[in-house]
């Protein structure tokens, strides 16, 4: 059998409509955002399928949208291949989707994860509106290049380097004055600067203190050794320690995200095959990048 990694998506991922179809067939699934609704106080479920799109993109409910579908889908794939859960050596989430890791892990119980996700996007969406920030994916050169632009632009404002996706895709985060200017410079030299459909300037000091709200959080809820390594965004390593994952986890907030990285370090361990669980097909695109060859299998929710 393949040595396989489950891997779970992050923020913006999301779309309207996901979740309805998988909640239809999947008693298991439905009853997920059953107890989600309770836990959050309102009908979560009915904003995936049904939308506004501006409210599910808010970084408050898209967060625990995507943890829960995400979940979701691993109910029926548990369902449909039960025995499959047993050959999985790793797991690894992006950003929000590290969280989705280690519950699938056992290292939080579902309700746990939820409340901290919940509490992880509203301090991170208060970060947001305290000052008018965004994200953008450069594509086409190297990170040490994408670190240059960067700099260039940082006259105008706090830029950061925040996402090491894949070979040719590297996120910048910052202000939004410093986000215009680098599209600005990228697109004078004929190159690609999407703007992501994000809140805020994840992962740079310009979320502080959502980090320390987070850190609270944390501290009140028990987190026990996975039952297989969880990949950490910070630094790219496995972990099953307690106590570094909870450190991580608020270290995550306003450091890099270096995905490229752990997806090589997944490769270097010996997995011979990635499922992707979670609404959306993001997480294969990068790995393609990383490895042409790689079976990627898409759970989507």
């Amino acid at each position: 059998m393949s040595r396989l990694a489950f891997l779970f998506p992050g923020q913006g991922a999301q779309h309207v409509g996901m979740a309805g179809p998988l909640c239809d067939s999947s008693p298991s699934a439905k009853a997920l955002f059953d107890e989600a609704a309770g836990i959050l106080g309102y009908d979560l479920l009915h904003v995936c399928v049904q939308g506004p799109v501006e409210r599910l993109n808010a970084t408050d409910v898209s967060q625990p949208a995507i943890f829960v579908a995400s979940l979701a889908a691993l109910e029926q794939l548990k369902a449909t291949t039960p025995a499959l859960v047993n050959d999985v050596v790793a797991t690894a989430g992006l950003s929000l989707g590290e969280y989705t890791s280690l519950v699938f892990a056992g290292a939080m119980s579902f309700a746990d994860g939820l409340k901290v996700v919940k509490a992880r996007g509203e301090a991170m969406q208060a970060a947001a509106e305290a000052t008018p920030s965004g994200m953008a994916s450069i594509i086409g050169l190297e990170a040490a290049e994408v670190e240059s632009l960067a700099a260039e632009a940082r006259p105008k404002g706090l830029i950061e380097v925040a996402n090491l996706l894949c070979p040719g895709n590297t996120v910048v985060s910052g202000t939004a004055v410093a986000i215009d200017e680098v599209c600005r410079i990228a697109e004078t030299r004929n190159l690609r600067a999407i703007r992501l459909a994000v809140a805020g300037a994840f992962h740079t000091e310009l979320m502080k203190p959502a980090d320390q709200k987070l850190a609270a959080v944390l501290d009140a809820v028990q987190i026990q050794p996975p039952r297989i390594p969880v990949w950490s965004n910070v630094d790219a390593k496995p972990h099953t320690d307690p106590a570094e994952i909870r450190g991580l986890l608020v270290r995550q907030v306003l450091a890099p995200v270096r995905w490229e990285e752990t997806i090589r370090g997944l490769l270097a361990e010996g997995v011979e095959k990635f499922y992707e669980i979670g609404p959306g097909r993001v997480l294969a695109g990068l790995i393609k990048r990383v490895s042409r060859k790689m079976e990627i299998v898409n759970v989507t929710a």
